[in-house]
């Protein structure tokens, strides 16, 4: 019986912790907050606006071996399975007649080593390492400062 009547009381105990915990705390944000704002988990908040992004520009590395980044807006491409839009322009065959920088030959290489003739498998989903440069403000701040040897 006695130990009937602990369990209950350490129930109740733990139940009302919950309980003013929540209402301390509405939403259950843990009082944290995050890229959404404001907005509690239960609700839905409207989109941000896209981002701007410049028609063609000259994007310089911040750091050595830094994957170039894309210097146009690629809204509504796909690259998917089934389709690399990225390819239609800089794909070594269609490279020069776009005016588009070839992609490296290191993308023809698989983990073998051995020369492909065409995009190896691990390196047809351009955008794992590629990304537009947008004109954004950051979302959180840093002070990256870029290798001296690229100043």
């Amino acid at each position: 019986m006695k130990k009937l009547i602990i369990a209950l009381f350490a129930l109740g105990a733990v139940f009302s912790g919950s309980a003013l915990a929540e209402l301390n705390n509405p939403g259950g944000t843990g009082g944290l907050d995050s890229l959404r704002g404001e907005t509690q988990l239960e609700e839905t908040r409207p989109a941000d606006d896209f981002k701007k992004y410049p028609k063609e520009q000259e994007l310089e590395s911040s750091y050595v071996y830094q994957p170039p980044l894309i210097p146009h807006s690629i809204r509504n491409y796909e690259v998917s399975l089934n389709a690399n839009k990225c390819l239609s322009c800089h794909s070594w065959k269609k490279a020069k007649e776009e005016g588009a920088t070839k992609i490296s030959v290191t993308h023809y290489v698989n983990r073998e080593d051995a020369v492909l003739a065409d995009v190896s498998p691990r390196r047809y989903f351009c955008l794992q390492c590629h990304v537009p440069q947008a004109e954004a403000t950051p979302l959180v701040g840093n002070d990256f400062e870029r290798v001296q040897a690229l100043k």
